[in-house]
């Protein structure tokens, strides 16, 4: 019986609830869970406090720095920018002076020098050479006659004073002696003037220069209405016809200097303009500007180029093109005014170049222009300027 008694008594104990041991080991935990919740909130709300609490001067502690320059005013050149159409500034067109006939031999090609008065071409002249001949002929026989007359004049003088001839005889002598020399001058015109025919028959240079073109061959017929046989550059001389806006034609003038570049060339050519054109085209409001060049193998006529001519100075402000700002508005800068706030400032921009960008109007040159981060401001901004000296 004791055995049974013991035996229940085993299976109350194993009945009985566990200890509270374990649920006292959670409260460390919920305490610092509470604690991290309260300085989250602190945070969240206390900080926001702080911020409407602060004084509103305190602003100006958080503007951010911005690079500004007092530009000044500089003296700027003024370049146009043109296009146009390279060409011999003197190009000679050669054809045929004389008669005409058969071309014979060329002895010129495109590309080659020539001198003043050389042979470029020559043309068939069988024909006028037997001309030439007889009248060559003519000549002397003229002067035969001449000589015989001269004979008789002077034996009728001696023969006048003895009274054997009269002095009517003599007139007549002295007629026939005159008439004589009169005709060997004709021939001799006559054959002269078919020599000089003769020697129109060849093509020639009419000043030094370089061969162009060449539409000549042997065997073609030519004459004075077959046109321009040769071309010829005077001289080597090339220029430039650029056609420029009737504004900036304005601002140039005879002897200005300007860079010309031919298309699909990394050379530039210093050049000088040497003539304006007079008149403006009524179309296109553009005029012709003439630059003179060097020869040079480069620059071949009727090939295209552009030109950057130096034109008139001006005196204005010279900012960096990170200075200038635009949009569908205006082109504008940034100034720093009073209270050290940007104010947006309307500008016209000249020429650019490689020290920056010509302010023409909107700036007078004594304002503190921002030079970097124009676009991330805003009129009204408080700024703290970083004066940059002006180059």
């Amino acid at each position: 019986m004791n055995y049974e008694t013991g035996a229940i008594e085993q299976e109350e104990r194993l009945a009985l609830p566990a200890p509270e041991a374990p649920r006292r080991r959670r409260w460390p935990w919920i305490v610092a869970a509470i604690v991290v919740l309260a300085v989250a909130a602190w945070f969240l709300f206390g900080g926001k406090k702080n911020e409407a609490a602060r004084p509103a001067g305190d602003d100006a502690s958080q503007a951010p720095v911005v690079t500004v320059s007092v530009p000044g005013r500089q003296t700027v050149a003024r370049t146009v920018s043109a296009t146009g159409t390279l060409a011999a500034r003197r190009d000679l067109p050669i054809g045929i002076a004389g008669e005409g006939g058969m071309i014979t031999r060329v002895l010129v090609e495109p590309g080659q020098w020539v001198k003043a008065g050389q042979v470029l071409a020559t043309v068939d002249r069988s024909v006028q050479t037997q001309t030439a001949a007889q009248l060559a002929a003519q000549v002397s026989v003229a002067r035969s006659d001449q000589v015989l007359a001269q004979a008789e004049l002077d034996r009728a003088k001696t023969l006048v004073d003895r009274g054997f001839i009269s002095k009517a005889d003599l007139q007549r002598r002295e007629a026939t002696r005159d008439a004589a020399a009169a005709r060997v001058k004709a021939a001799q015109a006559s054959l002269a003037e078919a020599r000089a025919r003769n020697g129109r028959l060849d093509i020639r240079a009419p000043a030094a220069g370089l061969i162009l073109t060449r539409t000549a061959e042997p065997g073609q017929i030519v004459s004075s209405g077959s046109g321009v046989l040769f071309r010829l550059e005077q001289d080597g001389q090339v220029e430039l016809r650029a056609a420029v806006s009737e504004s900036d034609l304005a601002g140039l003038s005879v002897g200005s200097r300007a860079r010309v570049t031919p298309v699909g060339s990394n050379r530039s050519f210093e050049g000088e303009v040497w003539q304006i054109s007079p008149v403006i085209d009524a179309q296109t409001r553009q005029g012709v500007v003439r630059i003179a060049l060097r020869h040079d193998s480069a620059l071949r006529p009727g090939g295209f180029a552009t030109a950057a001519i130096n034109g008139s100075t001006a005196v204005a402000p010279l900012l960096p093109e990170t200075a200038i700002l635009s949009d569908d508005k205006s082109t504008y800068v940034y100034v720093v005014g009073k209270d050290n706030k940007v104010e947006r400032r309307v500008v016209k921009t000249g020429e650019a170049s490689d020290n920056g960008v010509a302010v023409l109007d909107g700036l007078n040159g004594t304002e503190r222009v921002v030079l970097t981060a124009g676009a991330f401001l805003t009129p009204g901004q408080v700024i703290k300027p970083s004066v940059q000296k002006a180059r």
